[in-house]
């Protein structure tokens, strides 16, 4: 297996360009890749502080640094060196100046200044912890969505990664024995997504789950007829009451939250438009 290092330098905190390794990174099947992560790097001194490192482990190095001098003199060093690099951001930026007809703001971080959107965003994280797992249902008119399923179908990292996008999302655990409050069916501003998996696939998470717990005792929990009524039981609920559905056996928390985010904006489109929230809405 070929192993590469990847030396990944920000003047921020890195967040956009980890995105955009990980993206490109996920098509390379068993790829040996080593990445060592340099953030907030806003001066020749510091930057000259990590040409020692990579000269000591070679390999591509990508960076955003919108310092003109900062990335010329890394560019330099690297041709000096002989390492690959790319500016991960570089066609992108000249791309929309083409298009826009102004120059980009040579400002580190600029993505992440602290206006109404950034508060948008903290206020909807720490609505969605407040209201896990079934919390605060008398709250739940004020979120954005709110997101429904059987244990252990990926209902709290999902809310978690729509929040880091600015949606407020409250979820609620479907258990046979115990029906969920009335208020859930009364809803009109959320959107209700009911998510479902495979009653196998389920069962291989609860499995996995007792066993990171040192619980052996045999439950209804990893029964597969229990689960499966479990699932037939959320289903049921789903189609009644017309909430839109997704199939989470194949997908990962990425994937999930996109397909969330695609039924919300179509069902924020429906509405502009005049018609009924779930109408049109099809299971994915």
């Amino acid at each position: 297996m070929t192993r590469l290092h990847l030396h990944l330098l920000s003047d921020s905190t890195g967040e956009t360009l980890e995105m955009i390794a990980k993206a490109a990174l996920a098509q390379f099947e068993d790829a040996g890749v080593q990445r060592h992560f340099w953030p907030m790097v806003r001066s020749q001194q510091h930057l000259d502080r990590i040409m020692g490192e990579l000269k000591d482990n070679p390999g591509l190095v990508l960076y955003t640094l919108v310092n003109e001098q900062t990335r010329e003199r890394l560019e330099e060093r690297c041709r000096a060196m002989g390492l690959p690099h790319v500016d991960a951001l570089d066609a992108v930026t000249e791309a929309l100046e083409a298009q826009l007809g102004q120059e980009a703001h040579g400002r580190p971080g600029r993505q992440h200044k602290m206006d109404d959107a950034y508060f948008a965003r903290v206020d909807a994280i720490q609505f969605t912890i407040a209201h896990d797992d079934g919390l605060l249902y008398d709250e739940w008119e004020e979120a954005d969505i709110v997101l429904a399923g059987v244990s252990r179908s990926s209902k709290t990292p999902t809310s978690i990664y729509l929040a880091n996008r600015g949606y407020k999302v409250a979820n609620i655990p479907l258990v046979v024995e115990s029906p969920p409050p009335q208020k859930l069916f009364q809803l009109k501003k959320p959107m209700v997504v009911g998510l479902t998996t495979a009653t196998r696939r389920l069962l291989e998470i609860r499995r996995n789950r007792l066993l990171s717990l040192n619980e052996e005792k045999t439950t209804s929990y990893i029964d597969q007829d229990a689960v499966e009524a479990e699932n037939k039981f959320a289903r049921r609920m789903f189609a009644d009451n017309g909430w839109p559905v997704i199939d989470v056996t194949r997908r990962s928390i990425e994937e999930t939250a996109a397909a969330v985010i695609r039924l919300y904006n179509q069902r924020e489109t429906m509405l502009e438009e005049g018609g009924e929230a779930q109408e049109g809405l099809k299971p994915i």
